[in-house]
């Protein structure tokens, strides 16, 4: 198989999570250690990202710079919207987050 017949990245996580991801598109990919797969991606222009979690069905979270809490559904708990994700989980949608910033809405 040569680099032209393989599928895009972003192709084979848009098949993955069920989401619309396109080569324009920061993707992100994690797996943690219980299996559960999560999907980043950040489409130019929009002031959100969209997150995936395979734990959670791949229901679509959209997140931004401010979407990771500490304590909002339960003390102690790292949630998004109403996500729950432990630590690496939160460290890796962190960077994805940085990184994808310049491709954020820009505020007036």
């Amino acid at each position: 198989m040569t680099e032209d017949e393989r599928p895009a990245l972003e192709h084979y996580l848009a098949r993955l999570c069920g989401g619309t991801i396109t080569d324009e598109d920061y993707v992100g990919y994690f797996l943690n250690e219980h299996g559960e797969e999560l999907v980043f991606a950040q489409r130019p222009g929009e002031k959100t990202g969209r997150l995936w979690h395979s734990d959670a069905e791949w229901q679509m979270f959209r997140v931004g710079d401010h979407s990771i809490r500490v304590g909002g559904v339960m003390d102690g708990v790292t949630t998004v919207d109403d996500l729950i994700i432990d630590r690496t989980e939160a460290s890796w949608l962190s960077s994805c987050l940085a990184a994808s910033r310049h491709m954020r809405e820009k505020r007036g």
